[in-house]
């Protein structure tokens, strides 16, 4: 200021620019004590924390700074007051949260963000110089030190993908930590669920529960992680929930939200999203997806798949059929064939040619041709949750043993016998429930399911009360023998030290040179 006391002073008139011919203050936006102002950068009066800073846009200006500019006189003019502070700056002292998609995503951001986080250090550069571009001259702020703690979340895929092909992640983050999505379902946790629920009627201003609407949502929260014995914690899902069921208890100028206002809530919200499901189920019902839920056929089986279509999973059956022939093929798989099925699927086709090796064919070469194909399938197949089912269809085919078609099965098998458990084992019971819905509930309809998935049945109180009254059935089994006996009313049979099985079971016999199939009764 000493240096430079004429604009203080006012005395003399004020220089021109001899280019343009006005006043070097309005050259200078039009304030001539620019130059002596203070530009304060960072704000900390007042905290008495280290500051937590969420970053939910970090383009290369939000995190690293920027120099504002202003067009004047046909150009862009800059000083140090346009000088901005990024989120590494604003976090010095504290932490900086930021979703790693979101970083990896933005241009130049995650190599610059690396070498500020490695030397401690931000810069307030121009984004065009990263981009290689010629950037207009301007202001080159010194680096500034920092101290930030910086916290990154995103899903593991990220994590993984970071730690084998960034040399330079687990140097800077070394710190992991895993956050489930579900919990276990016991008193601690069930009370602290119902404490949860009440803290986000306040937050979001809604109804608060009853004890039927909390026992209620918590029963949705099982189905959404499919266990029983377990709840979820995708506490965003919660949210959308409870005002929903808000909206709906208030439409009933209710006190409290109830059973019957989560059950509606629920119901409007998969009418919202059900449109491919209920257009697959008029297919079927007007026969242009061939679906039997009567009679009994000889090497067909209703296999269970699940459509997950991102805003909505729902389940429907799928015609099965197995055609054995004379010849030393093994098990073609048509989709595999076609290029419609994936890795899973093939490998758990392979598996039934291990097993129907290692219970049929013990002293005998396996001389066997089989042709498996899910009907009506365009649009490829992937899993193996359809490989048991696939091999009582085979196994019906070589017997003659017809198989009830009233019954759909889902279940993936070993090279043991031994029925794996599957995903989506609610959504599969509910679509083929729907299918025997429409068409007429008879009694002795039902869904053939793997033992070991018990623990998972969440299912909606319309199947449940079908299955009270007898109208539907759900039947479970450990192995191959027993679930074959359930789909067509004949044991198996266990194989004696001679090889030979017991009179009235489902036997299968092979030769070097022939294939003799027959039914025994």
């Amino acid at each position: 200021i000493l240096e430079n006391l004429d604009p203080f002073k006012g005395e003399q008139e004020e220089p021109v620019n001899p280019v343009l011919g006005i006043p070097m203050s309005r050259m200078m936006g039009g304030n001539p004590f620019l130059p002596f102002e203070v530009n304060v950068f960072i704000d900390r009066s007042g905290a008495s924390m280290p500051p937590v800073v969420v970053e939910s846009n970090p383009n290369f200006g939000n995190v690293f700074g920027k120099t504002e500019r202003k067009f004047l006189f046909g150009g862009y003019l800059s000083d140090h007051t346009m000088l901005k502070a990024g989120s590494l700056a604003r976090a010095d002292g504290g932490y900086l949260l930021l979703d790693a998609t979101d970083v990896l995503t933005n241009p130049y951001v995650w190599p610059a963000f690396k070498r500020a986080i490695r030397n401690r250090e931000v810069r307030i550069e121009e984004p065009f110089e990263q981009f290689g571009l010629v950037a207009t001259q301007g202001m080159r702020p010194e680096p500034m030190p920092i101290n930030v703690k910086v916290i990154l979340t995103g899903d593991p895929n990220i994590y993984q993908l970071l730690s084998m092909y960034d040399e330079d992640f687990w140097e800077i983050f070394k710190v992991k930590a895993d956050f489930d999505v579900e919990i276990e379902q016991n008193r601690d946790n069930l009370l602290a669920y119902a404490a949860f629920l009440s803290g986000c009627c306040e937050e979001c201003e809604s109804l608060h529960f009853d004890a039927s609407g909390v026992a209620k949502l918590l029963e949705y929260s099982a189905r959404a992680v499919a266990d029983q014995e377990r709840l979820s914690t995708r506490f965003a899902l919660i949210k959308d929930w409870i005002q929903e069921a808000s909206y709906w208890a208030a439409r009933d100028n209710a006190q409290y939200i109830s059973a019957q206002h989560v059950q509606k809530a629920m119901d409007e919200k998969r009418h919202r999203h059900d449109l491919p499901d209920a257009r697959l189920l008029d297919l079927i019902n007007r026969g242009t997806i061939m679906i039997d839920v009567d009679k009994t056929v000889v090497g067909q089986v209703n296999g269970l798949s699940v459509y997950s279509l991102g805003d909505i999973t729902f389940g429907k059956p799928s015609r099965i059929t197995a055609k054995t022939f004379l010849g030393r093929s093994g098990v073609i798989n048509i989709e595999r064939e076609s290029q419609l099925s994936g890795p899973i699927h093939n490998k758990g086709v392979m598996i039934l040619s291990g097993y129907l090796g290692w219970k049929y064919a013990q002293d005998k070469p396996l001389s066997l041709s089989a042709s498996l194909c899910f009907e009506q399938s365009y649009s490829g197949v992937e899993g193996d949750s359809a490989s048991s089912a696939e091999l009582y269809a085979i196994l019906s085919s070589l017997s003659e043993v017809p198989i009830k078609q009233n019954l759909a099965v889902t279940g993936s098998v070993n090279q043991k016998g031994e029925i794996q458990p599957i995903g989506g084992v609610n959504q599969k019971i509910e679509g083929f429930f729907r299918v025997c819905q429409a068409r007429g509930l008879t009694g002795d309809q039902g869904v053939l399911i793997p033992s070991t998935n018990l623990k998972n049945l969440m299912l909606i109180d319309e199947v449940i009360e079908a299955v009270k009254a007898g109208k539907f059935n759900i039947y479970a089994a450990r192995t191959i023998d027993e679930g074959i006996q359930i789909l067509t009313g004949i044991p198996a049979g266990e194989r004696a030290e001679d090889g030979t099985y017991p009179e009235g079971s489902i036997t299968v016999s092979y030769t070097h040179l022939t294939l003799p199939t027959k039914r025994i009764v």
